[in-house]
This record gives structure tokens, sequence and C-alpha cells, in this order.
């Protein structure tokens, strides 16, 4: 029913915030423009429009209406149809009408405008607004307007009309699939709670991928568990949901109790469920699970697609169980599906790391492979495994039939450099240049490292100036030999011109490597240029476990503030202590009479899980006795009672004596209980202090009785008799 306008309703009909010559975002920005181009598409826009007044003037009906306004691809054009519509006597807007113009102000996305409207729809009480409403948020989603589908939403559930859970679940699953913010997703919610509308399991579903998707993954579980409150069941895409979240989230225990659950509850599973929760298992290189489920999926008769076969085939040959891997391969290829080129990589790489060459070599010249990848990983694995006449075959095989590159001729070049057949792979880098190839940085690290091994030191350091000449690499293997060569060679110097060199570039030196450097720096007294080597560490992300022996040497050599110097940059940049480094620094500090300092290093040890030494424990002991300080360590200390090789006697009864003297006696009593389980005479200071106390109990006692008996209770103290 058309609703008629007066003029008393008509500002209620066209709003005060319908701006009609504001700057829409539907207009081109050429509006800006002054040129005669645009005056002239404005004098066409305006002879348009009176075309289209006197068009309607003749046949106003809501129907002709709607149809112009579905032509009239200019906004502002439209909303003054609209108005002029609104302003005729003989007119009535309808739903239909609205719904257009809310339409067009929506694709826009002139929001603010468009809600305006729809509550001038809902206030007029058009017949059908609640169907045209919904037909709105159909269309919104649908073109992925979701911010004016939302918009609606609260308008419809403004009114008394209620939405239904079909159009909310609609709404919330476009929200989920884009992934929009969780807040888009709560606010649906909160709208159908508010409707008084009961969830289903759809929305509920819904409801936990976005908590997920948003890192609320303990929401979510509690979400689950609270579904059978709200009146329903999980279903397959539940499971699915909570599985998958978990698991990506390396919450890989409590997915597989899901699991459990899922199998418990009966769930019937289908072809989506395998394809998502295979693959994420076998990335996680769980094979019990991810083969477990492969094995339900084809006794269900699903068939399983090229993704889920390559994930199962990868998880097969990392666990290195070719022979299933194999057999897979071969059904994959059955049910006519092309295994990709990473089904072959995985099989080939996994038959080599078997030893199983021949077999991987056989599988390339059946399936006529011509990928160089697949070729060079058996090249490699010939030579990891000694057989160098095989590799040459190889090698050979591979110029024959063009599939060889650099990498190829590296190989062998590598393995002859490891073997220490300098000459041998000087002839195939010849070789290798006859044949158009360009020796590169691998080449190079192949070289600097077979001299390394061979102790040339001065042809290795010539072939690192070709490599910083190019702004190379070296690899870290070869990178770990130079620096330890050069450093056992007492060339320091140029091992410490490389570590800056490859430190700039961003490469990382083996933590060992690393060590034996700074050792031979400190060594040679040069402790502030281990500092700052230190430093650089910090920014290549060496995270090395640094050894005591340069801690040692700067500790003999009276060096003293250089070692704690060394100390605080080793803890700023990260360093693992070793026992001897911890030890010594103890050692030192308590001959040094650093109270705080001492307890300070012993506790960061015992947190570390490394036990001090006999004699290191002594000393620290002896440093707390002598100042009244024991207390300050005895909360550490109950971690070494049980260890009788570290914490002896004579160290019980020390801890005893002070522990009792600074007042601490209940503590000195337990230490004392177990030293005497464990079968201990206490030493005479330690027996003097117990037969002390057990003195003055007596005397304690004594005077109480006598004070009982002197107030008239010798009767009650009197023994019966």
């Amino acid at each position: 029913m058309a609703v008629k306008l007066s003029s008393l309703t008509l500002s209620r009909r066209i709003p005060n915030w319908v701006c009609l010559n504001a700057h829409l975002s539907s207009i081109s920005c050429a509006i800006n423009l002054q040129s005669t181009q645009e005056s002239e598409q404005t004098q066409s826009n305006s002879a348009e429009f009176e075309a289209k007044i006197q068009f309607l003037k003749n046949r106003l009906h809501p129907d002709n209406l709607v149809s112009v306004l579905e032509k009239t691809p200019d906004l502002t054009s439209s909303l003054k149809l609209f108005k002029w519509a609104s302003l005729q006597k003989t007119f009535n807007h309808t739903a239909d009408t609205y719904h257009m113009m809310i339409l067009k102000l929506g694709m826009a996305g002139n929001v603010e405008e468009m809600e305006g409207f729809c509550h001038e729809m809902v206030r007029e009480k058009c017949r059908g607004f609640d169907k045209s409403l919904l037909a709105l948020i159909d269309s919104f989603v649908g073109n992925h307007r979701l911010a004016e589908a939302l918009r609606v939403l609260y308008v419809m559930n403004s009114s008394s009309f209620k939405p239904s859970i079909g159009i909310i679940n609609a709404l919330m699953s476009a929200l989920v699939e884009e992934k929009r913010d969780f807040k888009d997703v709560l606010f649906v919610y909160k709208e159908m709670v508010k409707a008084g509308i009961c969830p289903n399991i759809d929305t509920l579903n819904y409801l936990l991928a976005a908590l997920f998707e948003s890192g609320r993954v303990d929401t979510a579980i509690d979400q689950y568990s609270r579904m059978n409150k709200k009146g329903c069941n999980p279903n397959i895409r539940t499971f699915e949901i909570l599985i998958s979240g978990l698991a990506a989230r390396n919450r890989v225990e409590q997915s597989i109790g899901i699991l459990q659950e899922m199998f418990e509850c009966g769930c019937e599973l289908d072809s989506r469920f395998y394809t998502r929760i295979i693959p994420l298992f076998c990335g996680l290189q769980n094979l019990e699970i991810g083969w477990r489920l492969f094995k339900l999926m084809r006794a269900s008769n699903i068939a399983p697609d090229s993704v889920t076969y390559g994930a199962m085939i990868r998880c097969l040959c990392e666990h290195l169980q070719m022979d299933d891997a194999i057999k897979l391969f071969k059904e994959m290829i059955d049910s006519s599906l092309l295994p990709d080129h990473q089904v072959y990589v995985d099989i080939i790489n996994g038959l080599c790391k078997l030893n199983k060459i021949t077999e991987a070599r056989n599988l390339l010249e059946e399936r006529n492979l011509m990928d160089t990848c697949l070729h060079n990983a058996i090249l490699a694995s010939y030579c990891n495994s000694g057989n160098f006449t095989m590799a040459k075959d190889m090698l050979r095989d591979m110029i024959g039939r063009s599939v060889i590159d650099a990498s190829s001729w590296n190989i062998l070049i590598r393995f002859l450099c490891e073997n220490l057949v300098i000459n041998k792979a000087s002839e195939y880098i010849c070789r290798m240049v006859i044949s158009s190839f360009v020796p590169d940085s691998a080449t190079y690290s192949a070289l600097i490292l077979g001299n390394c091994k061979m102790g040339k030191v001065a042809d290795a350091l010539h072939l690192f100036g070709h490599i910083r000449s190019k702004y190379w690499v070296l690899d870290s293997v070869s990178y770990a030999e130079f620096v330890e060569c050069l450093c056992q060679r007492g060339n320091i110097q140029d091992a410490d011109k490389v570590f800056c060199y490859m430190s700039d570039k961003g490469c990382t030196l083996q933590s060992t490597s690393f060590n034996m450097l700074i050792e031979k720096i400190c060594a040679s007294g040069e402790v502030i240029r281990a500092i700052k080597l230190l430093s650089l560490a910090c920014y290549t992300d060496v995270v090395a476990s640094l050894g005591a022996s340069y801690n040692v040497s700067l500790s003999r050599s009276g060096r003293e503030k250089c070692l704690w110097v060394m100390l605080a940059q080793m803890i700023v940049i990260g360093c693992a202590l070793d026992v001897e480094t911890y030890c010594i620094l103890i050692r030192r500090m308590s001959a040094q009479d650093r109270i705080r300092d001492c307890v300070f290093v012993f506790n960061l040890m015992l947190h570390d899980d490394l036990i001090p030494d006999s004699e290191t424990l002594g000393c620290l002991l002896s440093c707390l006795a002598k100042y009244s300080q024991m207390h300050l360590i005895f909360p550490s200390i109950n971690k070494l009672v049980s260890m009788p090789e570290i914490l002896d006697s004579t160290m019980h009864s020390v801890l005893i004596d002070s522990l009792w003297r600074e007042g601490y006696r209940s503590d000195a009593s337990r230490l004392l209980d177990l030293m005497l389980e464990k079968g201990w005479v206490p030493d005479a200071s330690a027996h003097a202090l117990l037969m002390g106390s057990v003195a003055r109990k007596e005397m304690v006692d004594y005077i109480f009785l006598e004070e009982l008996s002197n107030c008239g209770y010798s009767g009650i103290l009197r023994k019966p008799g």
C-alpha cells in the first residue's frame, strides 16, 4: 500500500541529512576539472534529467520511477528524481522506490544517507518494507558491501521486524569468509541475541571461525564446550574449525583431543573435512594422525584429490616410509591425477636418503622427467655416498640430456674439494667454463674449503679476495672452516677481517668457530677487539654458548676489568654461559668479597640448570659465612641438598653454623636433621650449637615447671600413681 505524502511530512521524507549537492563517492573525480568538456557533460546530464522529468510527469508511477532510477547512473540525478517525485501531490513512495534509492546509495558507499532512507521507509510503514530490507541485505552481501549490510540489519532490528536466522548466518558467513574484523561478527551475533533469535549450529560455527581468526582461541574452546547449553550439537564443520584452528596454532595435543571427541560422537566425515585436515597434520609431520585419516577417507569411498595425495606422500617421505609413499604415488597416477613437481622431489629425496639411488634414477627415466633439480638430487646422493664413478656417469648423462646447470657442476666440484682432490676439482671447473657456465660463490666456497682442509691458507685468502670483489658470501660450512683454519694457523687478523666482512653481509658464524676466534683474540691481548666482535655478533644473530677458555686466560692474567666487561657484553647479546665460565666468575668474585654479585651469578647458574663444582661452592659458602650472609642463597641451596657429591658434610656444617648464627634456626635445624639422616656427623661447631640448644630447652622447661609449682599447680604436675 502506497503512503500519501503531505506537506507536513515532507521534511521527514526528504531528511536534512540528504545533501543533494554534496560531492558523492560515486561521482567521478572529474567533476573537479574546470573544463569545457565538463560544462558540456553537465548540459548533457541536465538535458537527460529534464527528459526524465517530462517522462515521469505523464507516467508517474512507482514502477516507472524504479525503472528510471535504475537506468540513471548519476547518483545526484537519482536523488533529485526521488525528491521531485516526493513533491508530487498525486504520488506515494513505495518499498520498491525506497529499495532502489537505498540500493544505489549503498552501492556508492554513502552509508549514512543510505541508513537514513532505511529509517524513513520503516517509519512510513511502506507495505513490504520488511521484505525490502531482507532483499537489500542479500544484495549487499552478494556485492561484498558488508558495511552497508550491517547498517540495514541494525535498522531492521530497530523495527518490530526480526530477521531470520538464515539472514544472520548469511551475513556472518560473508564476514568470516572475507576475514572482517571480529567486532563486525560480534555485532551481528549481538543483534541476533537482542532480537531474541536462537542461534543454530551454523551460527555458532561462524562465531568459532571468527574467534580463531582473531586469535581468541581459549574463548573459542569455551564456546564449543557450551554448545549443548544453547541447544546445539557440534557437527563436522564444528570439528573441522576446531581441529584446524588448534593445529594451525601449534596446539596439536588439544586438536588431537578434539579429533578423538569427534570419533566418539560418531560424526560422519566428508570430503571437505579430509582435504583440509589431512594436509594440516601432514604439514605438522604428524604421520600417525594423517595416515589414520587418509585410510578412513579411502574406507569411506571418498577419493582423495591431488593436494591430499601430495601432502600424504610428502609426510611419508619425510618419515622415510618410501614403500607406502610409492604405493600412493602409483595409486594417484592410476586415479588419473597428475602429480606436481613437489611430489617427484619428495620421492626422489626420500629414496636418496635411504641410498636407493638406482630406484630414484629409474623413476626419472620411467617418467621421462627432464627436471634439473631432480637430477641434481641424485647426483648429490652419489657424491654423499662417496661413489665418484657413478657421479661422473650421472653428470655425463645429464650433459647428454641437457638437464644440467651450474649447481650440477658445483655438486661434483664440492665433493672433490671436500675429499682434498683440488687438482681434479680444477679440471671440472675448466670443463664448467667451457660448457658456458660461470663459476659462482658456491664454486669459490668449495675451493676455499678444500684449500683450508689442505692447510693452504694463502691460496684460500687469495680466493676469498675474489669473493669480496664480487660482493659474494661463503656458505656456512666453508665460512666456519675458513675462520677456524685461519685461527689455527695464527692468522688472527685475517680471521677477524673475514668475520667482519661476512657479518656485514648478514651471515652468521657457527658458535664453535666464533668461540675459537674470540678465544684467540683474547689470548693475544686484544680484549677490546674481542668485545667489539661480540657486539657485532649480536647483529648477526650469533646465538653462541661461549666457552670459558678465554675467560680463564683473562682471569689468570689478572685482567679483571676486562673479564667483567667481557661478561657484561656476553650477557647483553644473550650468550649462554657454560659451567666453567660460571664457576670462574663465582670464584673470582668470592675472592674479591663481591657478595651480591656472587649471589646473583649463583642464582643465574641454577636458573640455567647448571650445577657448580665443589670447589666453587666451597669458595662461595666461605665468603658468605665470613660476612654472615648465608641466608641470601638458602632458597636456592635447597636444589643442591639432595646431591651429596656436591654438598658434602663439611659444607652442610658450614651452612648449619652460619644460618644458626644469622637467626635462621628452623632452617638450620632442618638441615641438621637431613645431615643426620644421611649418617653424617656434624663438626665441633655445629655439635656445640646443637648441645647448647638442648641445654637451653631443658632450662626453659625447668623454669616453666617452677612457675607452675609456685602458682599452685603442683597437683597437676604430680605423676599419677
